[in-house]
């Protein structure tokens, strides 16, 4: 049920210059989606009446990104007067003007940051009328973040920022998050006092606090029981950090499910993939995307699967997938590279050393070795000889090749599209089709062998083969 009288204010506007990237900070994705994608999946949760996201820095992707993962999301553009307290200025200027309740502010850059912390957050600060509150976070180093000041009561006094911040504040560990609950009477009436007289020339939100606090206004601090929960994002190794401390998550959620994962230092599994019970998940492997694996199927080990479907207890071991589709029972790899549009029906295979495109493998059919399979469609029951390519691309323009089923192709064909096999066919080693097959036909198009006798001696004498030749004439003769 939406919370009437609930509205969130998201910062995405800031440039992210430590990340030292061409792409926007809160675009930078951990566990398939980006930073500020997390951070709305949280305002979902929260089941707020309004959600704003204000932007600035490479405005036009950030608000692209938000629309796409929120579409209810306002946008808001930031001016040029810098600073969060400017941010949630414009953001509480665009909320509807009767709107009355508390504004959660929260940070594009703050992924980990889940709705049950923000929800107590909000119960806090609701059941203490407080004008605001502050999720703070105990850290053992607290440098770069603005600290929680306490009053000799215990209370939150004021929130000061690292570069403003005296010796004796610096050496404080409880730190602001960045996350806040604020009435929007509270806020409306401090924004337009809030000044530009610090170390940045910037609008700082946490002003607000001090002159909440000084009008006699009841202001809060509450600590999170995690500190990594709030940890924000500014450079690579941060990112890195939080994407680890998520997967570590997901992982033990699917496990927690019935997922057998062996390896979970070693196994990556994106937010949006789905698994079946059963499931189990070998060493080095990567389920990345919307990949969905069905029951009682195993993947890895050294795999990576991208917007794949697995169907029930089939195998897929050391392969790279792309967009393909596996049925139940089949078996891939290893070392196999299923590009986008690959289909597999059950009890097939896609064997080793073997790249497949845009082509479709009907059940109980295999790919054994090393061949290319490309805008092919295989019927069912067949098999394709080892070192099999077919010839799809005539410089300009692909064309189909059509395998039928129950189908026996020999090693080393070259099916030159486009061409069709007919059901039963079989085709001899070394064959390259370039013309229909008739079903229960066989095609061959080998040359008769010529053997020249005495040629190795003749024209490579000295050698080591011409020796050997030589002895094996001679033991012949004897």
């Amino acid at each position: 049920m939406t919370d009437t009288h609930l509205a969130i204010i998201v910062l995405a506007a800031g440039e992210g210059t430590r990340m030292k990237s061409a792409t926007p900070k809160v675009l930078h994705p951990i566990a398939g989606v980006p930073l500020v994608g997390h951070v709305l999946a949280t305002a979902r949760e929260l089941n707020a009446a309004h959600v704003v996201a204000v932007v600035r820095h490479e405005r036009d992707a950030v608000a692209s990104a938000i629309s796409e993962l929120l579409p209810e999301t306002l946008i808001v553009d930031q001016d040029d007067l810098p600073g969060t307290g400017r941010a949630v200025e414009l953001g509480v200027d665009a909320l509807p003007a009767d709107f009355e309740g508390d504004v959660v502010v929260v940070s594009g850059d703050v992924p980990l940051l889940d709705a049950g912390t923000v929800t107590a957050l909000i119960e806090a600060h609701r059941a203490a009328a407080a004008s605001a509150t502050v999720l703070s976070a105990i850290l053992d180093d607290a440098t770069g973040y603005g600290r929680v000041v306490r009053s000799v009561d215990g209370g939150l006094d004021r929130i000061v920022e690292q570069k403003d911040a005296t010796a004796d504040e610096l050496a404080i560990t409880e730190i602001n998050s960045g996350t806040y609950v604020f009435s929007v009477r509270a806020l409306r009436t401090v924004l337009p006092r809030i000044g530009t007289d610090n170390a940045q020339n910037e609008k700082y939100l946490t002003d607000a606090v001090s002159l909440l606090r000084g009008a006699g206004d009841n202001v809060a601090a509450v600590p999170v029981s995690e500190p990594w929960i709030v940890a924000g994002i500014n450079d690579r190794v941060q990112l890195a950090d939080a994407a680890l401390r998520l997967n570590q998550l997901i992982v033990r959620g699917w496990q927690r499910a019935g997922v057998t994962v062996q390896d979970p230092a070693s196994t990556w599994i994106d937010l949006t993939a789905k698994l079946a019970p059963d499931v189990e998940i070998l060493p080095g492997t990567q389920i990345k995307g919307a990949t969905v694996v069905e029951r009682g199927a195993k993947i890895g080990p050294d795999t990576t699967l991208l917007d794949c479907e697995i169907g029930e207890n089939a195998v897929v071991k050391r392969t790279d997938g792309t967009l393909a589709v596996i049925g139940a029972g089949a078996s891939v790899g290893p070392f196999a590279y299923l590009r986008p549009g690959t289909y597999l029906d059950a009890d097939g295979k896609i064997g080793t050393f073997v790249e497949t495109k845009n082509s479709h493998i009907g059940a109980g059919s295999k790919v054994p070795h090393l061949s290319y399979i490309g805008d092919t469609t295989v019927g069912e029951g067949s098999n394709v000889g080892a070192g099999t390519i077919t010839a799809n691309y005539d410089g300009v323009n692909k064309h189909k090749t059509v395998v039928g089923s129950h189908v026996r192709t020999g090693s080393h064909n070259v099916f030159v599209a486009p061409v069709r096999i007919g059901d039963g066919a079989y085709t001899g080693a070394g064959t390259v089709v370039r013309k229909d097959v008739p079903a229960g036909a066989l095609a061959i198009n080998v040359a008769p062998q010529r053997n020249m006798t005495g040629w190795v001696e003749a024209n490579r004498p000295g050698t080591a083969a011409a020796q050997a030749a030589a002895a094996a004439s001679d033991a012949t003769a004897s």
